[in-house]
């Protein structure tokens, strides 16, 4: 018995990389998967019918169902037609992992303006399109034939949550996308829906082609045996979305970092402190309360 016997799944981006491992391990579990990937550029330029493909036949090889999808996953089109191909293929929907990202690294004084709107577009409304789609099948079916439980993943990135020079277009839409998590759980519970996401870290196409990431990866390799286990793989990141994506995972609206063999929870916007008066407040009497917020050491807790 597999952790996922008989549910379906669509996971985004899942051509290679991270998204690859997901929809392996999800068909060994039992899942029976749409493998959505564009087959674009680190950028988002291009597409190739190939990597879906490729990941489909494996998966099928291996004794397991799959079928390959090349659909945007930034269009409304798109998204519905991922959520039809799931239902006509494989009879129902159960899970959406959204993963497909795409990369376009500027310092802020140089970014343009399509470096902005295309991480924006594939990111943020690569997140958003599929899952409304897939809310809105799961809101019909529990009206026809009651509530059944459902799954979204979502993918967010330490370049939001914690910051990365260079990534203020990436960092913001995925730290959005914390936010987007959360208020989607409160939304979607009534259609028995749990909603997390993760911020995974792991040697993919897309980290290493950050700049000196490469170079890095290979000095570590020089000093670590990974034949049996290498804590940078993208393998790493699969178990903890797989059980994410169970019918009984008891996990809503959460936020987590997993990085090799460790799984840490993020805590949303807390307020920490706080100055207070009755009354308005003048500028002057600011300059003397207000910069204790300045002086405030956070505790982001960083794992690396």
């Amino acid at each position: 018995m597999g952790a996922l016997d008989g549910r379906v799944a669509i996971i985004t981006g899942a051509g290679r990389g991270v998204g690859r491992e997901h929809a392996l391990l999800f068909a060994k579990e039992g899942a029976s998967v749409v493998v959505n990937d564009l087959g674009a550029a680190n950028d988002g330029s291009g597409s190739d019918v190939g990597p879906a493909q490729q990941v489909a036949n494996e998966i099928i090889a291996a004794g397991g169902q799959a079928v390959a999808n090349t659909d945007d996953v930034s269009s409304t089109e798109g998204a519905q037609a991922m959520i039809d191909q799931a239902v006509s293929e494989f009879g129902d929907l159960n899970i959406l992992v959204n993963n497909a990202g795409i990369l376009r690294d500027r310092m802020l004084v140089n970014m343009s303006d399509a470096d902005w709107d295309d991480i924006m577009r594939v990111t943020l409304r690569g997140h958003f399109a599929p899952t409304r789609a897939a809310a809105q099948y799961w809101r019909t079916t529990s009206k026809e034939r009651g509530i059944t439980p459902a799954n979204i993943v979502n993918t967010s990135s330490t370049s939001g949550l914690f910051g990365n020079v260079g990534q203020t277009n990436y960092g913001a839409a995925k730290s959005g996308l914390g936010s987007f998590t959360h208020i989607a759980q409160m939304e979607l519970e009534r259609y028995g829906v749990t909603v997390n996401a993760i911020a995974p870290s792991a040697r993919t196409r897309l980290t290493m082609s950050v700049p000196g990431a490469a170079e890095a990866e290979e000095e570590r390799l020089k000093t670590v045996d990974v034949t049996e286990w290498d804590p940078r793989g993208p393998e790493n990141i699969a178990p903890f979305v797989a059980w994410l994506a169970t019918a009984d995972c008891p996990s809503k609206g959460r936020t987590y970092f997993v990085q090799g063999g460790a799984v840490y929870l993020f805590q949303p916007w807390a307020i920490v402190d706080k100055i207070e008066k009755e009354g308005l407040w003048t500028v002057e009497e600011l300059k003397e309360a207000a910069p204790k917020f300045a002086d405030y050491k956070f505790n982001l807790n960083l794992p690396y």
